[in-house]
């Protein structure tokens, strides 16, 4: 309890003292307000020589004592302004976030825009939060220009993923004293579910009627065409591949047929075990979808209201495997 306490007033102390804010759509701009600088180690260092050098000159009365103090003085004021300088007036925008399986690593784009004339360097952008590592990238952004950065972030669960909280600080020229910010992007990524390893065959093709009804193919015969990825084995037409095995080098040909009835692969939810837990039936499906891709299967595919007919190619499996990342369960 205690540490619950203590843990909501440090967030909410920081969030007023920092200025912490929420997503920002469009670009951010990192005002005068939201830059905060303090010293570094050895600027700390810095500070209690020159604390001790004047002292020093004015118990011995050294001029040359005092020129040294203020001319070091005067090198850390500089830098103090250089530093601020450097990530003050910079303005922040959200990029692509492409998607992602549960498991990998989520990567967000970010851009710095720099509309001032001055070049900006060493300016370090890294995510913060819980569970997140330490990591950070360096960027340079010249003037009147703009720098692009990819900053990940693991995917833990599938759904859409908020970009963390982004922290920018830098420490140029001298690294006497560092300056950062905090930036919100207004960036998701989707999440796919994890695909199932080691996944069991795909399903068995069907014989689909065109009204949807299961068929047992009594069609009428209108000839044969060359085999394609899909067909049933008891479509293929042994005797013309026989007599094609020589001169066509053992081309698979399959019978074709005029009437209500296709072959089709079905990937339906519904149809998975009842005994197994959601996200394993949501993973299931994930590596069938990925699978009949790969083989160039044309797949049908349903999941509870959501209802794809047989197709094939990046926007099929798409609608498919975001149907799958955002279900919630009945």
């Amino acid at each position: 309890m205690l540490r619950t306490l203590q843990n909501a007033f440090i967030k909410a102390t920081n969030k007023w003292l920092f200025q912490l804010r929420g997503a920002e759509p469009g670009e951010a701009f990192l005002n005068q307000r939201r830059v905060f600088i303090v010293p570094t180690k050895p600027g700390l260092g810095l500070g209690v020589m020159l604390v001790v050098l004047f002292i020093g000159s004015v118990n011995y009365s050294l001029g040359l004592g005092f020129a040294l103090t203020f001319l070091i003085a005067g090198c850390g004021v500089i830098d103090m302004h250089l530093t601020f300088r450097n990530l003050a007036h910079l303005y922040l925008a959200a990029g692509r976030a492409p998607a992602v399986f549960a498991g990998e690593e989520a990567q967000f784009e970010l851009h710095l825009i720099n509309r001032r004339k001055h070049d900006r360097y060493a300016i370090w952008l890294g995510f913060i939060g819980e569970g997140l590592p330490d990591l950070a990238q360096a960027a340079d952004v010249p003037g009147h220009g703009t720098c692009r950065i990819v900053l990940s972030a693991p995917a833990r669960q599938r759904g859409r993923l908020q970009a963390p909280r982004v922290r920018l600080q830098t420490r140029f020229p001298l690294g006497l004293l560092r300056a950062w910010s905090y930036w919100q992007p207004d960036a998701k990524a989707l999440v796919y579910p994890r695909p199932e390893n080691n996944a069991p065959p795909l399903p068995a093709i069907s014989e689909i009627q065109e009204d949807g009804q299961g068929s047992a193919g009594h069609d009428d015969f209108a000839g044969i065409r060359a085999y394609q990825a899909g067909d049933s084995m008891k479509r293929l037409a042994w005797r013309q591949i026989a007599r094609l095995g020589t001169e066509a080098g053992g081309t698979l040909v399959s019978k074709h047929f005029e009437g209500g009835a296709a072959s089709e692969l079905q990937l339906d939810f519904s149809r998975l075990p009842h005994g197994m837990d959601l996200e394993s039936k949501l993973s299931r499906l994930t590596s069938w979808v990925v699978e009949a891709e790969m083989r160039g299967l044309p797949y049908a595919f349903r999941l509870a209201h959501i209802n794809f007919p047989a197709a094939l190619g990046p926007a099929h499996q798409e609608a498919c495997l975001q149907a799958l990342a955002l279900y919630e369960g009945a």
